[in-house]
């Protein structure tokens, strides 16, 4: 998909979005950014429309495009690779070659993820992310900029926090490649607001923090950053 996708996209063109499908899923979403900076939020992914140079493309609802235009990001373009048109169906061949700054050059740009796998279809694709549905509220999906490897994209992290009382929780953080194969994450920096700790070679670490509700998430060097999760310290 990525080579498929990325060649040419320096033609990348403007988008319009239209209004939501009342029926659309609530998908969570994160867009990972190359300095670092990550967008998350729960995002209605509406059925909507794109403008791609002088066409006005469709774009189904339940679909990881759907759910990334609705987010109010600026700087989104897109290039066609198939042919859109007032049709949802033909949506499949639109790929996403900008975000912000962050343009699509060489083997390198924008691709995603739901839950922990790299998808195998476009984002606006009818059949959904692999081919087999759309998306279903609850959904996790993660757009990043992949920086492409022999092996394939950079690895994404993934958390499990538990509070353990007394203001600690412990943290493990896992690594996953494009084919949502795990290992743990050794060296990841776990945050929760102005606290943070170092996993061990397990991907563990036990983080001290105020009671109340903390957000919790992993960052490590060269990897894309996790989802926050919600975490009530005791």
């Amino acid at each position: 998909m990525i080579a498929r996708s990325i060649v040419g996209a320096a033609a990348a063109l403007a988008v319009a979005v239209g209004p939501a499908s009342a029926s659309a899923p609530k998908v969570q979403q994160l867009v990972a950014f190359k300095n670092g900076d990550a967008q998350q939020r729960l995002v209605k992914a509406g059925g909507t429309k794109a403008r791609v140079g002088s066409r006005r493309c469709a774009v189904g609802a339940a679909t990881p495009l759907a759910a990334l235009l609705h987010a109010g990001l600026p700087g989104i373009r897109l290039k066609d690779y198939g042919a859109c048109s007032s049709r949802a169906a033909d949506a499949g061949g639109l790929y996403v070659a900008r975000i912000r700054k962050d343009a699509a050059k060489g083997v390198n740009g924008w691709v995603y993820k739901v839950g922990n796998k790299t998808a195998s279809a476009g984002a606006g694709d009818p059949a959904g992310p692999f081919g087999s549905g759309r998306l279903r509220t609850g959904a996790r999906v993660t757009w990043f900029y992949c920086h492409m490897k022999a092996n394939g994209c950079q690895r994404t992290l993934a958390i499990r926090a538990n509070p353990t009382g007394g203001g600690q929780v412990k943290v493990t953080v896992r690594s996953y490649d494009d084919r949502g194969k795990a290992r743990p994450a050794a060296n990841a920096t776990v945050h929760a607001g102005a606290a943070q700790a170092t996993t061990d070679s397990k991907g563990v670490a036990t983080l001290t923090t105020d009671p109340g509700t903390a957000t919790v998430f992993a960052t490590a060097k060269g990897l894309v950053r996790s989802f926050g999760e919600p975490v009530d310290v005791k």
